[in-house]
């Protein structure tokens, strides 16, 4: 099944994969690609339009990213932000200053509504907010373009070329900040590019199933089964494919929350594939004893792993190929030549090289996070995992401070178990990005039914935030959070001291270790 397909070129945007995803949101296939990608690449793709991202320079200076004239001759529609406006202005004639009063945040912002580009929009004012961040602005408008929104400080903050299907705007229209931001960029795509909104997890899950068919054949399949988001998501669409050639391996190192290798277990019961649950609590807390540095459990936790993982393909033989659950940010952050690299994505770092594989599957590796989860409920996967937070590959060794031991891990499991219990009773489950408990190495004295107590304090931890890179702390309801400190002292043995972590990311980071 082909998709009309929309390129975003990367000029060194902080919002790159924002605005992907806001065009994926509009129901319309794209791909980032590098500002350097060959013209004659992006001609072979076929696009119905381009997006030219933001970024950090200033287009007058010769170190700055540049693109050929060319690319506003070939008759596909052009959306430019911010960095991406001013290269389209001074790359057809205009001219790009510096600001003498520059704009960051929201500003008030008057619309041309007669523009193709904000006319259709037709619960959109005259006037309303976007969001600015520039230090240069377009000074002068190229031949055959018309400015179609201003500010107080920047005089082109949209301009137009409608003849040529040429729109550029200067602020972010991809952020929640900008009003009507998400509609613009379905007023360029559907009006302006002639796009349909073709793009849907169910014709993704069908023609994904037929191309596995067709690749693996009779052949094995074999998936480490982390019981995370893309895992599980992964497994279910290979069981689709291939049902009993695919064996899934799930490791449990006894580190999961509670109930949770329970959980995982019993969601792909039905799904008829070869699953292998391996419990190895034993093997991992042997390794671990005596271990309190963070960066320790971390490495003797990731090698363990790999040792039973290793251990139990051993007993399935000779696999054709191997599963990964790589998603399409991973490829983004991991950049390519002199693209910025984020962070490096090595999913099959440090798998054993005696698996004989013909190949790597990454069923995921299209897609964000969000259209992950919408996938996994096309594909008929439980809320539970579906809906699963972020969780650390170590699980709670890393929420547990000090040494670990199975007193330890209890008292963590109960507590965090209630804290989770409590922010879905009060509705905040879905609005919370991430929360959890941590059990300090911390203990103070305390009196519970007129006696002393010495016992561990316990931190709970919740967060907000689109990227995790960021994050402010959740201002949770005092009475939500007395009742989790309530039950957790009273129910929870050894717990006499509950506290709220209200620290931003940065300085701290959202785990505590």
């Amino acid at each position: 099944m082909s998709h009309q397909t929309v390129i975003v070129l990367d000029f060194g945007g902080q919002y790159n994969q924002l605005i992907a995803r806001r065009v994926r949101e509009c129901g319309v296939y794209c791909e980032v690609k590098s500002y350097k990608t060959p013209l004659e690449e992006i001609k072979a793709a076929n696009p119905a339009g381009i997006i030219f991202t933001g970024g950090p320079n200033s287009v007058y200076l010769e170190t700055s990213p540049r693109i050929s004239r060319e690319i506003f001759e070939l008759g596909i529609p052009v959306l430019g932000i911010c960095y991406g406006c001013q290269l389209m202005a001074y790359t057809l004639g205009g001219e790009v200053s510096t600001c003498v009063t520059s704009e960051y945040g929201k500003t008030e912002t008057e619309y041309d509504k007669s523009s193709l580009l904000f006319g259709s929009i037709s619960d959109m004012p005259e006037k309303a907010v976007s969001w600015m961040s520039h230090t240069d602005y377009v000074s002068k408008v190229p031949e055959g373009f018309r400015i179609t929104a201003h500010t107080a400080n920047c005089p082109a903050a949209a301009m137009e070329n409608k003849e040529k299907k040429l729109y550029a705007v200067q602020f972010h229209p991809e952020v929640n900040h900008t009003q009507y931001g998400i509609k613009m960029i379905d007023s360029f795509l559907k009006n302006v590019c002639g796009c349909t909104g073709d793009w849907t997890m169910a014709g993704y899950a069908k023609t994904a199933i037929n191309d596995i068919r067709a690749k693996v054949g009779d052949g094995k399949v074999l998936l480490a089964l982390s019981g995370g988001v893309d895992s599980s998501v992964a497994a279910a669409l290979l069981a689709k494919a291939v049902g009993s050639q695919l064996t899934c391996i799930f490791v449990d190192h006894g580190f999961m929350r509670k109930n949770e290798g329970d959980e995982v277990e019993a969601a792909f019961a039905d799904w008829g594939i070869n699953f292998v649950r391996v419990n190895a609590k034993e093997q991992f807390m042997s390794k671990l004893r005596g271990v309190s540095d963070p960066e320790t459990k971390r490495k003797t936790i990731g090698e363990e792993f790999i040792r039973v993982f290793e251990r139990e393909a051993k007993k399935i033989g000779v696999v054709d190929y191997l599963v990964q659950g790589t998603i399409y940010p991973d490829v983004i952050e991991s950049g390519a030549g002199d693209a910025a690299v984020i962070k490096s994505h090595h999913n099959v770092g440090g798998l054993p090289d005696y698996v004989d594989f013909k190949e790597i599957i990454e069923p995921l590796r299209l897609l964000f996070k969000d259209e992950v989860r919408a996938l996994g409920r096309e594909l008929g996967l439980s809320d539970i995992l579906v809906d699963r937070q972020p969780f650390p590959g170590p699980g709670l060794a890393i929420r547990i401070i000090g040494e670990i031991t199975d007193e330890k891990l209890d008292i963590l499991k109960d507590a965090d178990f209630i804290f989770r219990e409590e922010i879905a009773k009060a509705g905040l489950d879905k609005t919370v990005n991430q929360y959890f408990a941590v059990l300090t190495n911390n203990r103070s004295v305390g009196v519970m039914g007129d006696g002393r107590t010495y016992d561990y304090t316990l931190a709970l931890r919740a967060v907000e935030t689109s990227d995790f890179m960021t994050a402010e702390f959740s201002r949770i309801p005092y009475d939500v959070l007395a009742a989790a400190s309530n039950r957790i002292v009273n129910e929870v043995k050894n717990i006499n001291r509950v506290v709220y972590d209200i620290t931003t990311k940065p300085p701290a980071t959202i785990e505590w270790e």
